[in-house]
């Protein structure tokens, strides 16, 4: 891949993109760079990684091809107030802050600018991130597969209509807290049983994990390979039957409204 890319925030989700793509090889250390009002961790980061590090956001926008904006929503407008008059028509911006709709990017940099929309998760930080990104109309098809390459080197990547990005927020951007919530309460059922804690941990992740594996690779619904678990008059249907008596797929469900209830909310904001 023969592009520059630059990076404006290296926070979490900044730095797992950073050391992700460095590391996969898909560019050299030397083609990206970075900047960060935080001149220390930048600093860190380049020296762990390679990369090089710019003095402003201008700079970053001046020297690159794709443009990384990895901050927090709500600074959005204060981070390309200072480069936005850099921005041309081949340069493409691409944005993981959340719940930010493309019309905005176009209302600070121009509409014939390019801007990409991204929605990555914290699994993203291990490897094992799930993105989805949307397009406007300026950007080609080969300039979204490039960028969605990018995203590739930490997870899964799925396009996805930009009309259907708050909705998909409690599906995938969200839904790691919910799995942490399961992980422990499984590990708290566990100590009360007298399973030592750390050790708790350890099996109610490895479960979680392989058992989403099994519906990745198998191919098979999960309600399948649910019955395959659940022996008649068995230990598994008894914790089954007292997760239906409590409600927990309705809970699951009313949970991921709320969320996606606050996701529209933001989003006009």
């Amino acid at each position: 891949m023969s592009i520059k890319l630059g990076f404006i925030g290296t926070g979490n989700m900044g730095s797992a993109l950073i050391k992700g793509i460095s590391a996969s090889g898909l560019l050299k250390a030397s083609d990206i760079y970075i900047t960060d009002i935080d001149t220390k961790r930048a600093i860190e980061l380049c020296e762990e990684t390679g990369v090089n590090r710019l003095d402003s956001n201008a700079e970053i926008v001046e020297k690159t091809d794709v443009i990384m904006l990895a901050v927090k929503p709500n600074i959005v407008e204060i981070a390309l107030s200072d480069c936005k008059d850099k921005f041309d028509t081949q340069k493409i911006l691409v944005s993981v802050a959340a719940g930010v709709p493309i019309k905005k990017y176009k209302g600070i940099i121009g509409e014939d600018k390019k801007v990409i929309r991204v929605m990555p998760n914290t699994p993203a930080l291990v490897g094992e991130g799930m993105t989805l990104l949307s397009k406007c109309s300026k950007v080609t098809e080969d300039e979204l597969k490039t960028v969605q390459g990018l995203f590739d080197c930490v997870g899964k990547t799925e396009i996805l209509d930009e009309n259907l990005m708050s909705e998909v927020i409690a599906l995938t951007s969200s839904s790691p807290a919910y799995i942490f919530i399961l992980i422990e309460a499984m590990a708290d059922g566990a100590v009360l049983s007298g399973i030592p804690r750390p050790l708790a941990y350890k099996l109610a992740a490895q479960a979680v994990l392989g058992s989403a594996k099994m519906v990745l690779e198998t191919g098979k619904h999960p309600g399948e390979l649910k019955d395959q678990v659940c022996s008649p008059a068995g230990t598994t249907i008894a914790a089954v039957a007292s997760l239906e008596e409590d409600a927990f797929r309705s809970t699951i469900i009313k949970a991921m409204e709320a969320c996606t209830k606050r996701a529209l909310e933001l989003a006009k904001l």
